[in-house]
């Protein structure tokens, strides 16, 4: 029985009938144009391009992989596609070292391929959001070669923050800061100077400071608008406008400064004289194209980011950080409602990304001990052996709380196999690790790739169905069980349950709002959306009644209206 359907009283009556669910693609297309304000309460399906589908078999995912996929991501329901980068990379870090923002990596097609993809996703209703990294770019970047050929002191090398080096030949570093992957931020050169680069060796930080870099990042955002891009996703928003003396801070000294608009690296007030310029770019366009900052950044200073006059959209990584407790997320959804208001924009929710592990195996694994820790962090250095994961309290939670999230007024940001239900490949050999963070980090960081292997198609085959070749992460065997092919036809997969939820939730919206009603329990969350539409969320070990009315969705069987325990539902209340 499918877990969107309960065996219940005559009260809570069988729902079967999804209106909206076979809305044919000219309809759904013609939607496109229309509305300017898609993106409030918009699902949006995040593509790692080089892990979704390889259509030419090198095991590689790419462009054409994602068109072969399009009926599948109508099917599944979803408003708009976010492509994390598919431009010239080295992957020194996945693609977020770009090395030409304006074209697409032969690896993974060409412009003629991204045309051909976008013309495909629009015909079947699909927005299209693209990933812009500018805070740095690849040491491969035209720009960067040029720089180094380039004396001291010259326009090439002003493009991007290189300083004089520290002792009689510039042979110190300028500042002993760290990477976000570890080791030093700053590189040598040769020449006595040493150019900044907060995350990895190969990612040079551009000087927003000089005019030519803000110039051509608003012909980037021209060149992909005038392609049909829908929107942008902005990489470090919080780290491009930069401000150093003569002195740098020493790291301990950098780490104590407060981030209220005046850090030298972070959450700078002047970010914000950028985004205005980008703003005025959006709005040129009919109808306006839109944006979701990337913006790690104390709760009161997001708002800005997603000010109309600014992105217009932020992310909040809350529940993505938060355990699986129903105190903290009744604290974050009401917090994060206010703060939308406060902006005028509407909120996003995310459980998972390309960078964290994925809440199946989050939810299974035992709470941190501190919300320092990284999520999984003991557990991904032990191989996926220590602690004990339980899979399959994991998977249940992870339904759950997905189910309550999809509820939520705002933004669905959904991370590609989620709606399979896939766990973290945590048992990847060294020797076959992509992410930079695991080689500058080792025995400490063991990195991001076990969330970024390549999605199962099919139940079996060297790459389950990504391609015909094998995939570029190691797939592990029980990928197959995971796959769409065994889900497809399960109405009590977890795929079944996203594709029920995504249909009724385009059908159920209304308002941006909620209003919580008290269950008597901690461990149980309510609250109801406009039109009657109820959503619980059980976190607890005993059973919940759930209200009077027609059961539309839940995330395990229900029996007799009764709400298990560490499961959600939604209600359509009775009349």
């Amino acid at each position: 029985m499918c877990a969107g359907v309960s065996r219940h009283r005559k009260e809570w009556r069988l729902v079967t009938d999804l209106q909206g669910r076979t809305t044919g693609t000219d309809e759904r297309a013609e939607v496109l144009g229309v509305d300017p304000t898609w993106w409030r309460q918009a699902a949006v399906y995040q593509i790692y391009p080089r892990s979704f589908a390889d259509a030419n078999g090198d095991g590689l995912g790419d462009l054409p992989g994602i068109t072969s996929r399009v009926p599948y991501l109508r099917e599944l329901g979803i408003d708009a596609v976010w492509l994390s980068p598919f431009y010239p990379s080295a992957l020194a870090d996945g693609g977020y070292d770009v090395d030409d923002y304006r074209n697409v990596d032969p690896r993974l097609g060409t412009l003629e391929d991204f045309d051909e993809m976008a013309a495909a996703l629009h015909a079947a209703g699909i927005r299209i959001i693209v990933d812009i990294v500018p805070n740095h770019s690849s040491d491969r970047h035209e720009w960067f070669v040029e720089a180094l050929a380039s004396p001291k002191g010259s326009a090439a090398r002003n493009r991007y923050i290189f300083r004089d080096g520290l002792g009689e030949n510039g042979e110190i570093a300028p500042a002993d800061w760290t990477s976000a992957f570890g080791g030093p931020a700053w590189q040598a050169v040769g020449d006595g100077q040493w150019y900044m680069h907060y995350f990895a060796t190969e990612q040079p930080d551009f000087n927003w400071d000089n005019p030519e870099v803000r110039a051509d990042f608003v012909k980037t955002l021209r060149f992909w608008s005038d392609r049909g891009v829908d929107g942008f996703r902005i990489d470090v928003a919080h780290g491009l406008a930069k401000k150093f003396g003569d002195t740098l801070p020493s790291q301990a000294e950098l780490d104590a400064l407060p981030k209220d608009g005046g850090h030298p690296l972070w959450d700078r007030d002047e970010v914000h004289d950028i985004y205005a310029e980008w703003r005025a770019v959006f709005n040129s366009y009919d109808p306006p194209r839109t944006a979701v900052a990337e913006a790690w950044v104390d709760a009161a200073r997001r708002p800005r980011y997603a000010s109309p006059e600014g992105l217009g959209q932020a992310f909040n990584f809350d529940l993505l950080e938060a355990e699986f407790d129903a105190d903290e997320f009744r604290q974050i959804v009401a917090d994060n409602l206010a703060l939308a208001a406060a902006s005028g924009s509407s909120t996003t929710w995310v459980l998972s990304n390309h960078d964290v592990v994925r809440h199946p195996s989050r939810y299974g694994l035992p709470r941190r001990s501190s919300k320092t820790i990284k999520h999984g962090a003991e557990w991904l250095l032990s191989g996926g052996t220590e602690p004990d994961l339980d899979r399959e309290l994991g998977l249940r939670r992870a339904r759950a709380a997905s189910l309550f999230m999809l509820g939520l007024p705002g933004s669905a940001y959904i991370y590609q196999g989620e709606e399979l239900g896939l766990h973290e490949v945590a048992d990847i050999p060294d020797s076959e690790r992509q992410d930079p963070s695991f080689f500058r980090n080792p025995g400490v960081d063991i990195g991001r790739d076990g969330c970024r292997v390549p999605i199962p198609w099919t139940r079996a085959g060297s790459s389950f169905g990504f391609g015909a070749g094998d995939a570029h992460l190691p797939q592990p065997s029980w990928f197959g069980a995971s796959s769409v092919e065994a889900e497809e036809g399960d109405p009590d997969s977890t795929l079944s349950l996203y594709r029920r939820a995504f249909a009724l939730r385009r059908e159920l919206q209304g308002a941006e709002t909620l209003e919580w009603v008290e269950t008597g329990r901690a461990d149980v969350l309510h609250y109801v959306r406009p039109n009657g539409w109820h959503v619980l969320l059980n976190f607890g070990a005993e059973p919940f009644e759930l209200p009077a009315g027609d059961v539309l969705v839940s995330s395990v069987v229900l029996d007799a209206g009764i709400l298990a325990p560490e499961s959600a539902a939604w209600v359509r209340a009775a009349a």
